[in-house]
């Protein structure tokens, strides 16, 4: 390969680009350390390309226009907005529930301000941070007390692991979850310390499986709602109210953990009826754990609600610190679990549940406003057209509940899967990320949680596709 030694001794040198008046502009910008790490970059680069015997420009002000593109695409954030077009209300790999605004601000007001956090106005001493919103998770879930960690799996691990350590927790088979990511219920109390005592089959558990598992070394009965599958056929459950008797002979704790979780009747909103917190407290449940950041539509947080000695006892285990929830979470929980207290409007002001309660009319009515404006950024290779669609709630809540919704379907002219693919791609590649879902040999933009119509319309501008018009 051709070495050019005459293009090589013309690329200039690291100093020599630094003078450049686009690198002061840079070093302004940027800082003189990251703008020296692009140009050595862009001068490796320009190198390699010089000696494959390509012709590239490579004066001073060439190399740092390059750099600063370099710096330009490293300043973005990674994490970012995305369009999430997908059909899933709350999608856990594209952070689940957006925040009321009234959780935005308490959390901005957190983030700018000194907060008594742990500090008691009454007294002048150090307080508790739970205190904040104990009383809140009380009054709305009629629980004698609560305490809160950073996620639903912690919930239930520090439960565990304060009830159960070196116990038996007995739990039917059939509940045995896997939640995302591969994390299985059964590693999680082995991580806490309990012994797994499973009961029944997996499709049926009766009452005599519970009687003949508890005894005097039992920690507790771990009842867990499967809010992510459901077997169905021939099948036998034990609900938890009808263990309360159990466990309250036995002098077992009962322990139902709800997964998602939800303070209110969905069904007021169209949707199947979920086991509320209210309701799971109200059966005689000890200690009942749920999300935040799932049906309740907030940030990620995990709730332990139920028997002020069970739950004193869990606040003084060791792992609450590690598991703790930090001010910005906090502000952003209080302010959330407040909308809860009006609930006649909690639809309007949170929006899991108005995307969710959102009429298929209203999103069919803003697919055939958007249809020409992605008509023309896809191009002429695809048709583009208004169609009928299933969203869903998502993270592991209702699994079979389809919400009927409406959107776009890009769908290749003749025949081809790669272009469906390579349409997605470009999509992902905006500045605003499109995510969308492929189906029936389409790509379709579902748009139930589209609420910005004209950043949409603003982002699909700037989408490169080879034959676009």
């Amino acid at each position: 390969m051709n070495q050019h030694p005459a293009a090589l001794t013309r690329i200039p040198s690291v100093d020599e680009v630094l003078k450049t008046s686009v690198a002061t502009d840079l070093i302004a910008r940027f800082g003189r350390p990251a703008v020296v790490i692009a140009v050595r970059a862009t001068l490796d680069s320009v190198r390699t390309a010089v000696r494959a015997g390509q012709i590239v420009k490579s004066g001073p002000d060439d190399v740092a226009t390059v750099a600063g593109v370099r710096l330009d695409e490293d300043a973005r954030p990674n994490v970012g907005p995305v369009f999430n077009l997908t059909g899933t209300v709350l999608h856990t790999n594209l952070g689940r529930a957006i925040l009321a605004e009234a959780a935005v601000e308490a959390a901005t007001v957190a983030m700018r301000r000194t907060l008594a956090l742990e500090f008691d106005l009454e007294t002048g001493k150090r307080g508790e941070r739970d205190t904040l919103v104990r009383g809140l998770l009380c009054e709305l879930s009629g629980a004698e007390d609560a305490t809160i960690v950073n996620n639903n799996a912690a919930a239930v691990l520090l439960v565990l692991n304060t009830l159960s350590r070196d116990k038996d927790s007995v739990v039917s088979r059939g509940e045995l979850i896997e939640i995302g990511g591969a994390f299985r219920m059964p590693d999680i109390m082995s991580r806490a310390g309990a012994r797994l005592v499973e009961i029944g089959t997996t499709n049926r558990t009766h009452m005599k499986d519970y009687e003949a598992a508890v005894h005097p070394g039992t920690g507790l009965i771990l009842k867990v709602h499967t809010s992510n599958y459901k077997i169905r056929g021939f099948t036998k459950e034990v609900p938890a109210r009808d263990l309360v008797a159990l466990a309250r002979g036995r002098a077992v704790p009962l322990v139902n953990d709800l997964g998602s979780g939800t303070l209110i009747d969905l069904s007021r909103y169209g949707l199947v009826h979920e086991p509320t917190v209210a309701e799971a407290v109200a059966e005689g449940a000890d200690i009942v754990t749920f999300s935040g950041d799932k049906l309740l539509g907030g940030p990620q947080a995990g709730f332990i609600v139920g028997r002020r000695d069970l739950v004193a006892q869990i606040n003084q285990n060791p792992l609450k610190r590690a598991l703790r929830v930090d001010k910005i979470r906090l502000a952003a929980v209080e302010a959330t679990l407040r909308l809860y207290r009006d609930p006649d409007r909690l639809h309007e002001r949170l929006p899991t549940l108005r995307l969710l309660a959102r009429p298929k009319s209203d999103i069919a009515d803003l697919a055939r406003r958007l249809q020409p404006a992605v008509g023309v950024a896809v191009g002429q290779d695809f048709v583009v057209s208004v169609v009928d669609c299933s969203s869903q709630i998502g993270s592991g809540a209702l699994p079979e509940e389809q919400i009927e919704s409406a959107g776009i379907a890009c769908r290749p002219v003749g025949h081809g899967g790669g272009a469906l693919h390579s349409l997605a791609a470009a999509l992902r590649a905006l500045a605003i990320p499109v995510i969308g879902r492929i189906e029936d040999q389409a790509l379709v933009l579902d748009l139930r949680c589209l609420e910005d119509e004209t950043g949409f319309v603003n982002n699909l501008q700037a989408l490169k596709r080879p034959g676009g018009r």
